[in-house]
């Protein structure tokens, strides 16, 4: 009789572990399109940036303590340039000088009209600086008109004119304009008047002209003006 072959206990089949779906929505059917295209969106979209932290309360401070000195830095840049343009200006192309110009036209005009007899000043000086001329037809007559700087840097103008003196005086002189009494200038009787302002004035009464010297110089200046014309 044959041995017989031992037997082994058969071994018990291993169990697979089963699948166990997360707790939470179920998922969806694989055929669902409404579901396939949430996880789509929710898969583009991107993550959100955190926002820039505000600057600190100490960097704000040092920036407001650096703005006075920046803005004045940022002045004096402008200034110095300025600055120098000016004191070359005026000392190398006399931007504080007057412009002086030439009066022989205007005279030569007015003597050309004969409309009254023309007086010319001599010997003023040369501190005497000629600001203005001309030689214009008015309602009532004609006028010539010359503007000076005196040597002390103040304005005076002569004014030669035959339009009759009630007219021509108060247009000059305002209406304010009073008499203040004779004068001997140059061999010829002048009217010391008041005048506008600050101003004073004298004047010649001639049959064919009336002649104004008037302005806010001084009166020695005025006479001198009044007694060099010719």
């Amino acid at each position: 009789m044959s041995p017989t072959t031992p037997t082994t206990a058969a071994e018990p089949a291993r169990a697979e572990p089963a699948l166990v779906e997360p707790a939470g929505e179920p998922a969806p059917a694989p055929d669902d399109p409404e579901a396939t295209a949430a996880r789509t969106v929710e898969h583009d979209v991107p993550p959100a940036r955190p926002a820039a932290a505000p600057p600190t309360a100490k960097g704000g401070k040092a920036r407001a303590e650096r703005s006075p000195k920046d803005m004045a830095l940022s002045l004096l840049v402008l200034l110095v340039p300025i600055a120098l343009l000016l004191a070359f200006y005026r000392g190398f192309l006399g931007g504080d000088q007057p412009t002086v110009v030439d009066a022989a036209p205007a005279y030569e005009q007015a003597r050309a009209a004969n409309a009254f007899p023309v007086s010319e000043p001599a010997g003023l000086g040369k501190g005497w600086r000629t600001v203005s001329a001309g030689y214009r037809t008015v309602d009532g007559g004609s006028s010539l008109r010359i503007g000076y700087l005196t040597p002390e840097g103040q304005a005076a103008q002569l004014v030669q004119s035959d339009v009759p003196p009630e007219r021509l005086i108060p247009a000059e002189l305002t209406r304010e304009g009073q008499p203040q009494g004779p004068v001997d200038l140059g061999g010829r009787s002048w009217q010391r008047y008041t005048a506008r302002g600050n101003e004073q004035a004298l004047v010649l009464l001639e049959p064919d002209r009336t002649v104004i010297v008037v302005g806010d110089a001084r009166e020695n200046e005025l006479r001198q003006l009044a007694a060099a014309l010719r």
